[in-house]
């Protein structure tokens, strides 16, 4: 059988990190078919070091570790990438921890379904004490699909995923790297999977958490991704020069911002925690409406590095 590599991008995260590589050893029933865990540390100064080094020792399989200077994510993925050689690619982000049955799950479920990319669910985690809209937050860091295993006809992102590395992910750099600082560079690559006719599958028991950090668990985080995340079918519209599908989204977006946008005031007003929710459907309207590239927000590369202000 195959074997796979964990991939494992990071930036200036070391107890998350540590929380994700430690999930990743306890994994069970893999056996010798994890070949590697590859960690690629986005920081210039190379911060993730000391915990890779330290935790060598406890890996189940060769921990690799690779200095990727340069920020950003779709360069730290392609870097990652280059570091192994497996012809099955599982992806976990640093702030998630997988479950102990989730590479099994993963793997199981793309043999069956003779998937090039699998993906499993997401349950949101926040910080204790982040207020009125926790509930919200967790489910906006969440992931949810069908209740069973199966094929499915979208695609969903980058973390807690496994790809087929020949259909999947071909070339020697397939994240395209002009996502770096927005990220977004997983939607482009699967886009052009299923352009090629690629097939997708949903792994139920394949479940991680995620972490949500104190600086990431506010609703101006979640409203500004959602905002970013309304500018995608726009955006790839306008990659197919399908403008009248622009235009078709660009209306969609506009009856959002005026529905949603008018609930939410409701909703604030009655001092709801509902309009969380609402919130973020106008603010998604918003994205269709200012999707063009000077309107996207900025998650990561340099503006991952920047500290966080009052």
């Amino acid at each position: 059988m195959d074997e796979v590599a964990v991939l494992i991008p990071t930036l200036r995260r070391p107890g998350s990190l540590e929380r994700a590589l430690r999930s990743v050893f306890a994994q069970a029933g893999v056996g010798e078919r994890l070949r590697e865990i590859v960690v690629a540390d986005n920081d210039p100064e190379g911060s993730a070091w000391p915990t890779v080094d330290r935790l060598r020792a406890c890996s189940p399989a060769l921990l690799v570790y690779v200095h990727v200077p340069r920020p950003g994510v779709a360069t730290a993925r392609n870097a990652a990438l280059a570091a192994t050689d497996a012809p099955l690619i599982a992806f976990l982000d640093d702030d998630e921890e997988a479950s102990p049955g989730w590479l099994a799950a993963l793997l199981e479920v793309h043999a069956r379904f003779g998937a090039d990319v699998t993906f499993g669910p997401v349950r949101g985690r926040v910080p204790d004490g982040t207020g009125w809209s926790a509930a919200y937050l967790e489910r906006f860091f969440s992931r949810s699909g069908p209740a069973g295993s199966g094929p499915i006809d979208h695609a969903y992102g980058c973390g807690n995923s496994l790809m087929a590395r020949a259909t999947a992910l071909p070339g020697p750099a397939p994240f395209d790297m002009s996502a770096d600082q927005t990220g977004g560079e997983d939607d482009v690559l699967f886009e052009a999977l299923r352009a090629r006719g690629g097939r997708f599958a949903w792994a139920a028991d394949a479940v991680v958490d995620e972490h949500a950090p104190a600086r990431r668990a506010t609703l101006a985080y979640a409203l500004r991704r959602a905002f970013a995340y309304g500018q995608t079918p726009c955006q790839a519209a306008a990659r197919a020069r399908d403008w009248a599908g622009v235009a078709k989204w660009m209306a969609v977006g506009a009856a959002q911002v005026v529905v949603y946008g008018l609930a939410a005031l409701a909703l604030t007003v009655l001092n709801s925690p509902r309009r969380a929710d609402l919130m973020d459907r106008a603010a998604q309207g918003l994205g269709k409406l200012f999707w063009i590239r000077r309107f996207e927000p900025r998650f990561y590369g340099a503006a991952a590095l920047r500290p966080v202000t009052a």
